[in-house]
């Protein structure tokens, strides 16, 4: 036996596959299970077999319906030397409906949302996953969607994805609207670095209290989105939580106003993420860089002089962690989400005081931007008590800048880069991240920098939850 291992682990032994057999597939495609174990019949030797053997389990087990993946090599007839058989065992999931249930808060937002899936696996025997799911925030977003994933759909390469949604927005402290959209999602081309979906959407723009600025206004009524969005994706860290080595890089193209249509929504969106990470040598010690910024233009007729999409224009988030938040998007910490950037009055509005005339101002609206540019650096280390180490909790100090601008109207032709670096936003601070199985915490010292007068940022402690995925 100690010559044969010595052997495969030094020469190349011939060996092709003579059958296979499959077990356990009561409801599952045959079909679907060959097309998975495919690359076992290419093997030519047994090194090779065994490699393609770990990555067809891998392969199935990554289905998500089979509670048990057994891959067995066998020697093939004896009439036939140099072959082998391969059987693979497989258990199917018993209880194929699974959910999800919890209630989640932000306490630098003031906000909750109540959040719940459902999913059905293999219902038709092709892999296919079927979901239903609902958020409903008390104060913002609300969401009602079903979808389904077909990992390969008459033998084609790519995973076929659909998904129809309602959705619900409430802007109206930010920005004075509402948006509402239906809309139907489809994935065209999946794989590990390439991402391909055609969206087609019907959104409503409201303005309940009559009080949006002019700008808001201008683009409250019902648009039509007919958008092709193409991400490309490469991600070389060795965590995506806490990473100390290694780089990633997003780029998302959108193309909207696919539909001949004069509701049609006519843009073109690019949005890029990069990230660095080194370590330090000492107290896992590592330091983490990273850039984000995208632009956003109209197209069609006077383009020039039209604005751009409102609900496609970048708005900051301010509560997630840079370190993490990779293609989502982009953060400046310490400073309210959607709460800083180019803004404008909302409508005037006339009061009558005692018999008199009186002119009030109701805040302004966040317009969000055209052109968006981000920039952060992070040093995590561990903390010198071992019962901290071993749970995970890290500290970090960090600092980051950020600036929205308009490009559109006209205004690119005012743009410049001096004066759009001359008026970043920025903040620096340091904090304590526990990460648990639910969630990953990040309590955070938030010291503002830069900001300009009508921005919403603050000096202090602020929270950030994010997924523990």
């Amino acid at each position: 036996m100690d010559d044969l291992f010595r052997r495969i682990s030094t020469n190349s032994v011939r060996l092709r596959v003579h059958d296979v057999f499959i077990k356990g597939n009561t409801k599952t495609k045959e079909s679907l299970i060959l097309y998975e174990i495919e690359a076992l019949k290419n093997a030519t030797t047994v090194q090779e077999l065994l490699q393609a053997a770990a990555v067809a389990n891998a392969r199935l087990r990554r289905l998500g319906i089979f509670d048990s993946v057994n891959i067995t090599l066998d020697a093939g007839p004896p009439e036939l030397p140099g072959t082998a058989n391969v059987v693979v065992e497989v258990v199917e999931s018993k209880n194929p409906i699974s959910g999800d249930f919890g209630v989640f808060s932000k306490p630098e937002a003031r906000s909750w949302s109540l959040e719940g899936s459902l999913k059905l696996k293999n219902l038709f025997g092709f892999g296919d996953l079927w979901d239903g799911s609902l958020a409903y925030g008390w104060d913002q977003t609300s969401e009602v969607s079903a979808g389904v994933s077909l990992p390969r759909l008459r033998g084609l390469a790519s995973p076929v994805l659909g998904r129809v949604s309602l959705l619900s927005k409430d802007w109206l402290n930010f920005s004075s609207y509402k948006e509402r959209e239906l809309g139907l999602s489809l994935g065209l081309l999946s794989s590990t670095n390439h991402d391909l979906a055609y969206n087609l959407t019907w959104r409503s723009l409201t303005d309940p209290l009559q009080i949006a600025s002019r700008s808001i206004r201008r683009q409250l009524g019902h648009g039509l989105l007919s958008s092709l969005k193409y991400t490309f994706k490469i991600d070389q860290r060795n965590s995506p939580l806490r990473p100390t080595r290694g780089y990633a890089f997003v780029s998302t193209s959108q193309i909207g106003g696919l539909i001949p249509d004069y509701r049609s929504l006519r843009f073109l969106r690019q949005e890029f993420h990069l990230r660095y990470a080194f370590p330090l040598g000492f107290y896992n010690a590592a330091v983490n860089f990273g850039v984000s910024g995208g632009a956003i233009f109209p197209w069609g007729n006077g383009f020039l002089n039209m604005p751009s999409s409102m609900p496609e224009r970048f708005f900051f988030s301010g509560n997630s962690s840079p370190v993490c938040n990779l293609g989502g998007p982009m953060t400046l910490l310490g400073f309210k989400p959607r709460g800083w950037g180019p803004t404008e009055p909302r409508r005037q509005i006339r009061e009558n005081s005692n018999n008199e005339s009186s002119d009030t101002y109701s805040g302004r609206d966040f317009l969000g931007g055209d052109l968006a540019f981000t920039g952060f650096a992070d040093l995590s280390f561990d903390f010198p008590l071992r019962v901290l180490r071993e749970a995970g909790i890290h500290g970090h100090f960090f600092a980051c800048a950020g600036n929205l601008s308009k490009l559109t109207e006209n205004a690119f032709r005012d743009f410049s880069f001096k004066k759009f670096l001359g008026s970043s936003r920025s903040s620096a601070g340091f904090g304590i991240v526990v990460p648990t199985k639910l969630f990953r915490l990040e309590v955070n010292y938030c010291y503002i920098l830069k900001q300009l007068e009508h921005d919403h940022g603050k000096t202090g402690v602020q929270f950030s939850f994010s997924s523990p995925l």
